[in-house]
């Protein structure tokens, strides 16, 4: 996760738990003036539209008074759905033996993006499987990482 996102993740954690709900991760995808600050939470017992609707309300109070964002944004909060973004290390443990995707911010034998079962985690690696061959992924260098949701 960049560290402009974990700040942002430090500073609203405690705001979405004030509502009883849990942070998953926030994604800030910078575009100008389209840009999008995005929140993913989640609660046992799921999340609906008035619950986005309620942290909407208390993290946007938050952003309004601390301003870390000095370009115009628009806020989305969402539940992490079928595919679940994976944001740090417990979200991992939580889903080995699973199919994960995960795209890195720097490439490891020429690639980038690796669709497998995460088999194991030791230290600070993901030991993933694609097609039979490990691939031992740093977490640090993890751009982006989602579950393979099962139909």
């Amino acid at each position: 996760m960049a560290k402009f996102e974990q700040k942002l993740t430090e500073m609203l954690r405690p705001a979405v738990e004030e509502t009883g709900k849990e942070l998953l991760g926030v994604e800030f995808i910078s575009a100008g003036n389209n840009s999008v600050l995005r929140l993913f939470i989640d609660h046992e017992n799921g999340i609906d539209v008035d619950d986005c609707a309620e942290v909407s309300r208390q993290v946007g109070a938050i952003l309004d008074v601390e301003d870390p964002i000095s370009s115009e944004y628009n806020l989305e909060v969402s539940s992490p759905g079928i595919d679940k973004p994976l944001f740090d290390m417990a979200h991992f443990k939580s889903v080995i033996g699973e199919t994960v995707n995960i795209k890195l911010s720097m490439p490891l034998n020429g690639r980038r993006k690796f669709k497998g079962t995460l088999v194991a985690i030791e230290d600070d690696t993901l030991i993933v499987d694609v097609d039979g061959s490990d691939y031992e992924l740093v977490f640090k260098n993890v751009d982006k990482a989602n579950l393979v949701a099962r139909l």
